[in-house]
């Protein structure tokens, strides 16, 4: 009938660590995307502006790109 011996300290730590898992997994799921994910959108969004640019037509009336007239 003997006990099985804990060490405390072990065992705070390691319920310590899984506490902490849990709670970044929470927070992955509430806040997260990956960096991939991050950068990928950067760079759509830069491949995207630079399409809009592309396509932007040149002012033949002497008006600066927002349309106003330059003085």
């Amino acid at each position: 009938m003997s006990a099985e011996i804990v060490n405390l300290r072990k065992a705070r730590k390691a319920r310590d660590r899984l506490a902490k898992e849990k709670r970044a997994e929470e927070n992955r799921a509430k806040f997260g995307r990956t960096r991939a994910e991050r950068e990928r959108q950067t760079a759509d969004e830069a491949i995207a502006a630079r399409r809009l640019d592309a396509h932007r037509r040149d002012a033949a009336d002497g008006s600066d790109d927002d349309g106003t007239p330059q003085s």
